[in-house]
């Protein structure tokens, strides 16, 4: 697990009274000394709960909505891993929806180039808490490779359900499955390739029927003929030209008498 940043019951009631506000007044001092004002609190706190400002404000309410992905319902636990890992990003957009104006203004602060590091915790803290409540107990290579796939989607997903205006997030339900789609193409494409540089080859089951027919073309030996005397010869190349033209009945025509 990622460490988290400082976790308090007094941060996230502050957290949770500055909602409504950032809309409006955004991640700002003033916005959250408003908010301790008028839930009871003193003004002064503000500074001491968050030193960071709004780059700390925007990490510890990112931090605290991957808190309440927690606990995972039953009919999400009884879905297979990856539809589980699917099914927990769109429960994850569900739980934000009311605060889609807060999560706005804060990926705008996470864009800035000096906040670039604290966005990548906060990313690589998100899917990990993802794929940590799937069940995933990987520690080898795959533990990167799953949440480096999954921020990607995760990273487009997001700016995508940002510009998604409809109540139920069916636009960006579908979304989310073209990048998995996408993503899982663009992954069996790597595995190809690293086949071909000598890694274990796919299994033919796995590749089109339309690549198999030109692997088979691409691997068969050179067609070669036999002149007269039985003596085995390439093609011959007529002038000017890459290869004679071939017609039917002559003996480099496939099928003919002369041609092995």
């Amino acid at each position: 697990m990622i460490a988290p940043p400082e976790r308090s019951s007094e941060r996230d009631a502050a957290l949770e009274a500055l909602l409504p506000l950032v809309p409006t007044h955004g991640w700002t001092f003033a916005a959250l000394r408003r908010a301790l004002s008028e839930s009871g609190g003193d003004p002064l706190d503000a500074e001491l709960l968050f030193p960071g400002g709004a780059v700390e404000l925007v990490e510890a309410f990112l931090d605290r909505a991957d808190r309440a992905m927690e606990p995972l319902p039953d009919e999400i636990l009884a879905l297979r891993p990856g539809a589980r890992v699917r099914a927990m990003v769109i429960r994850r957009f569900a739980q934000a929806r009311p605060d889609k104006d807060a999560v706005r203004r804060a990926v705008a602060i996470l864009a800035l180039p000096r906040n670039a590091r604290v966005a990548l915790r906060c990313t690589a803290r998100t899917v990990d808490t993802i794929w940590h409540l799937a069940g995933d107990t990987s520690a080898d290579v795959n533990w990167y490779s799953k949440r480096a796939t999954l921020a990607g989607i995760y990273a487009a997903t997001l700016l995508y359900w940002l510009r998604d205006a409809g109540e139920d997030d069916a636009a960006t339900v579908a979304f989310l499955g073209w990048a998995s789609w996408s993503s899982g193409r663009r992954a069996r494409s790597a595995a190809s390739a690293g086949a071909a540089r000598g890694g274990t080859p796919p299994s033919p089951a796995a590749v089109p029927a339309r690549r198999r027919r030109r692997s088979r073309r691409l691997r068969s030996p050179r067609r070669r003929c036999r002149d007269r005397g039985g003596r085995r010869r390439r093609a011959t190349r007529a002038p000017g030209r890459r290869r004679a033209r071939r017609f039917p009945g002559s003996p480099g025509w496939p099928g003919s008498a002369g041609c092995a």
